[in-house]
């Protein structure tokens, strides 16, 4: 009967199979059209498993389709109770999203939830745990922390780590189980698996990211694991691990000059290291821990994540040294190879590093330049880069990125054009042996039609010539005869502006006062902006002529003998009547902005003195920072520096900067990160020292020392010859042989004693025997 009563049992499977695949078929194939409720009712009260998951999976569909479906949650909620794994796992869903509308209903389910924490199925456990913390009704916070306190010492993985994501939903549930849930977590913390570690970290890091004394004896075990953990425990592990080092390990340096510096391998050998340490340079000493957690994450960098990549450039950046930071260069430029969003927000990060070392991208020059797929942002930030590493390329280099910039600065896209241009004339601040270049392309560009490349090219030029204005006196007179050609409004009026800023050399030989007879022909048909500065350029001529005048009449006479006489009336001369001429043309027109500024300026010109400290006084050298100045000091990866500047005065809402470095001297006790009482493995007791540093100590200890025993030391070593060597070893190999022989005179020995043994104990058993016999025949007797 049983082979029978098993063909049955496998033929209603194969049955309920078939009908499920037809099934799934079938609604792969025709869209799912909604029930009516009662017929949907009738499907979730049904015996039979197939119709109520039909009828769950319909209600979750509804539920994504933001259908009304709370009539339907008793009807969902007694399901609750079922052996059928996938219909627990949807009346789960129903339950996390809709228990806090239907609390009391929702309490109902605890009590089979519970139920569910001791099942046999590992899975079964983790999904109760996980829906029990879920549910967001704050009458069963007590209960979800016990039950959080068994998933914590669960046999099955799965189920911890259930746990350890439980406890920050506990934590918002009720604030004031976090004294219990600390205790769970610190068990999970220590846990050997590392997906629950890695749980475990992540609820570290929301509820109680301060406590850094509950990571101190997990903490060697924490790095070890980090390279194992999924993508999301690494970027919380690596966060608070960047916080744990600023804490715990103080920032040492020390000033090393070139005597006090090891013998590496290339000095063994008779080559020079590169990258000499100048005297008196200050050298950071990282903690052996520190170092392990900086070599333990450097396999990150080849994630496939690009956040983890970051993050592991965050962590270089903010704890390293610049040589780490270097050594993540190479996987931030390979993340350009991904899609455009990622593009963007790597560019950013690209930046932020490149502001602080920008000689270690020269070798990636070519990965920056713009492409005709790039998106605005993107080709920005590459522009940026070039003009960062601009300085540091060699001279091939910096001629590609220069015909690059002149390429973009010719084309269509006028915001594109913009930005090449101002490229170049930060390029030719960056380094002024190619500031004649950048001024040749600068200067050929001011005759465009493009109004805006003309702009651009000649507010370039101003800032190019206020850096040095003696060596630019022929390019203002230049500039001044393509007055005529320049149409953009904001071209003219950059060019008078510097027309005036040389209104002063060479006296009445200067070209401002015939530069400016010209433009008063057409001042009607200036634009507004060109009349301001046209304005400005007069008043700053007619001041330049009183000085001139008040000079001649302060200069003693024999002086003024050679010199020619002044007009009887000054104000018949040329430079006097321009001014009157100019002030009745502003007097009649439409703007009352230049009406009053020229009031203003002849006000002040009634007083040369004062007009002169305020129309003549040496401008400042205008600046042209990178535009990602403002984004220093944000953390890489972090929203607020991919968004500077759009969170308003005080930043984006949740930044938090990282910790300021501890003291020397008030860090945690080092022996505290011994796991149960083990010396440091990785410390200075037993650390790993490179074959380099025992060269260097044995080149070192053949100089000798001053109490004789270097002497000796080296007198032994290099005394000895290649036979000496030979006959050392023929006598360690005579030595074994010796040593192997006794060993097996020993065995043979214990070999005869133990055969002795045995007969003397097969003797001792023989004469017991005779002597039971005898008593027994005694005995019958």
């Amino acid at each position: 009967m049983e082979p029978i009563s098993r063909i049955s049992n496998l033929l209603e499977s194969a049955r309920e199979l078939t009908l499920d695949a037809a099934q799934a078929a079938r609604s792969s194939r025709s869209t799912t059209k909604s029930l009516p409720t009662a017929q949907l009712k009738k499907l979730l009260d049904s015996r039979n498993d197939r119709e109520v998951l039909d009828g769950l999976r319909r209600v979750i569909s509804m539920m994504y389709r933001q259908q009304k479906i709370l009539p339907f949650f008793s009807s969902i909620v007694k399901n609750v109770a079922s052996p059928n794994i996938e219909i627990k796992k949807l009346v789960y869903i129903y339950l996390i999203h809709h228990a806090e509308q239907e609390p009391d209903m929702a309490l109902l389910s605890i009590n089979t939830i519970q139920k569910s924490l001791s099942d046999t199925n590992p899975q079964v456990r983790a999904l109760a745990l996980r829906t029990m913390s879920g549910i967001r009704v704050p009458v069963i916070s007590q209960i979800v922390s016990l039950a959080i306190k068994k998933g914590a010492v669960d046999m099955s993985p799965y189920v911890r780590k259930a746990a350890a994501l439980s406890i920050p939903k506990c934590y918002r549930l009720e604030p004031t189980t976090l004294p219990q849930l600390l205790e769970y977590l610190a068990t999970l913390l220590g846990d050997k698996q590392y997906f629950v570690a890695g749980a475990a970290v992540s609820a570290f890091m929301e509820i109680c990211p301060d406590r850094v004394d509950l990571i101190h004896k997990h903490y060697r075990s924490l790095v070890k694991k980090i390279v194992d953990m999924d993508e999301w425990s690494q970027l919380a592990m690596l966060r608070m691990m960047t916080i744990y080092a600023r804490k715990c390990f103080p920032r040492r340096t020390r000033n090393v000059k070139a005597k006090d510096r090891g013998t590496d391998l290339q000095d063994f050998y008779g080559e020079e290291s590169l990258g000499p340490v100048s005297e008196g340079e200050q050298m950071v000493i990282l903690d052996p821990d520190l170092v392990l957690l900086l070599n333990g994450i450097k396999p990150l960098l080849q994630s496939r994540n690009s956040g983890v990549v970051v993050a592991v450039a965050r962590c270089y950046a903010d704890i390293g040294t610049p040589e780490y930071t270097k050594a993540s260069v190479g996987p931030l430029v390979a993340l350009l190879r991904g899609a455009q969003d990622i593009q963007q927000v790597a560019l950013f990060n690209i930046v932020s590093v490149c502001l602080a070392h920008p000689d270690s991208f020269v070798k990636y020059a070519s990965h920056f330049l713009v492409r005709a797929t790039d998106t605005a942002p993107v080709w920005e930030l590459k522009l940026e880069v070039l003009t960062l590493i601009f300085p540091h390329t060699p001279l091939q280099t910096k001629s590609l990125i220069l015909n690059e910039l002149e390429h973009f600065s010719r084309g269509t896209n006028k915001s594109l054009v913009r930005e090449a241009v101002r490229a170049i004339g930060r390029c030719a601040l960056a380094d002024p042996a190619t500031a004649p270049r950048c001024m040749r392309l600068l200067l050929g560009q001011i005759t465009s039609l493009d109004g805006t490349l003309a702009a651009e090219s000649l507010t370039v030029i101003r800032h190019l010539i206020q850096q040095d204005p003696q060596a630019h006196t022929g390019t203002v007179v230049r500039l001044a005869k393509n007055l005529d050609s320049a149409t953009d409004p904001q071209a003219r009026a950059t060019i008078i502006w510097l027309v005036g800023e040389f209104a002063g050399l060479n006296g009445e030989d200067n070209i401002a006062a015939d530069v400016l007879r010209i433009l008063l022909k057409g001042f009607a048909d200036e634009s507004e902006i060109a009349k301001r500065q046209v304005v400005l350029l007069a008043a700053k001529v007619y001041l330049h002529h009183l000085n001139r005048e008040t000079e001649m009449q302060n200069q003693p006479e024999e002086e003024r003998q050679g010199s020619p006489p002044p007009p009887p009336n000054s104000e018949d001369h040329p430079i006097a009547r321009l001014w009157n001429y100019i002030l009745l043309l502003v007097r009649y027109d439409t703007s009352y902005d230049l009406r009053d500024r020229t009031r203003l300026y002849k006000a002040l010109l009634s007083v040369p003195q004062l007009a002169s400290l305020m129309l003549l006084a040496p401008k400042l050298a205008p600046q042209a920072p990178s535009p990602s100045e403002t984004r220093k000091g944000f953390m890489l990866g972090s929203a607020a520096l991919v968004l500077a500047g759009g969170g308003g005065v005080h930043g984006l809402r949740g930044y938090e900067s990282l910790p300021d470095w501890v003291e020397e001297g008030k860090e945690p006790d080092p022996k505290l990160r011994n796991q149960g009482g083990i010396a440091n493995e990785y410390g200075e007791e037993k650390r790993a020292v490179p074959a380099a540093h025992i060269l260097g100590d044995a080149s070192s200890a053949q100089r000798g020392s001053s109490n004789g025993l270097g002497a000796t030391a080296a007198a032994g070593t290099g005394a000895k010859t290649l036979d000496d060597w030979l006959a050392e070893d023929e006598e360690e190999e005579e030595e074994q042989e010796q040593e192997a022989e006794d060993d097996g005179e020993a065995e043979e020995s214990e070999e005869d004693e133990s055969e002795e043994e045995s007969e003397e104990e097969e003797g001792s058993e023989y004469e017991s025997d005779d002597s039971k016999a005898e008593l027994e025949g005694f005995l019958n007797d």
